[in-house]
């Protein structure tokens, strides 16, 4: 039995180096070498060049002066990484529907002369709830009440927009989509 002891935790030593240091250190060495924004998770910066949230996550704006994303499922804290799920509320459940009545007041509060109809994205969250981005009608929707709230023109605010909507992936997947984050930079920027 003891012979087999020496081999065992020469063994075990010798994977605990190789698994638990060489490799996470290789394979981190590679990332920051080869993807160092998503090594350092997808981080974006104001204009003072502090991190202000990553491209990956939504991040909560209720001011006027900015667009708004999806709603966050995530509670008690809006886009709370930690607690990443949807809602799980089925469609005639009726906390969902008084959640999405309550969206929508807010939305005609914020802005009480669009008459649009409100985009379904703007008013139901993610299957995550951690979402960054919102169709180019949600952004186009709320143009109007961040141009007053900025007394910039709208057409200038749509051509922004229009700059930071990213197409399809390889032009087949998914849809037409505006990282919020990104747009409320550039926007901050501006003044």
């Amino acid at each position: 039995m003891v012979k087999h002891f020496k081999p065992a935790v020469i063994l075990f030593a010798l994977l605990t180096v190789l698994t638990g240091v060489i490799y996470p250190v290789v394979v981190t060495g590679l990332a920051q070498l080869l993807f160092p924004n998503q090594a350092n998770g997808s981080l974006m910066k104001a204009g003072n060049g502090k991190p202000t949230g990553s491209s990956l996550i939504g991040q909560p704006f209720s001011s006027p002066g900015h667009f708004w994303g999806r709603p966050s499922a995530t509670g008690p804290f809006p886009n709370n990484a930690g607690a990443s799920s949807g809602s799980n509320l089925g469609p005639t459940n009726p906390a969902l529907v008084d959640a999405v009545k309550a969206r929508i007041d807010a939305l005609k509060a914020a802005d009480p002369d669009n008459k649009a109809p409100v985009p379904v994205d703007l008013i139901t969250a993610s299957g995550s709830g951690l979402d960054p981005h919102i169709s180019p009608a949600a952004a186009d929707y709320q143009v109007n009440r961040v141009a007053k709230a900025h007394k910039i023109d709208p057409a200038k605010l749509r051509e922004m927009v229009q700059t930071h909507t990213e197409a399809r992936q390889w032009s087949v997947f998914g849809e037409p989509r505006v990282n919020v984050l990104s747009l409320n930079l550039a926007l901050d920027a501006m003044h």
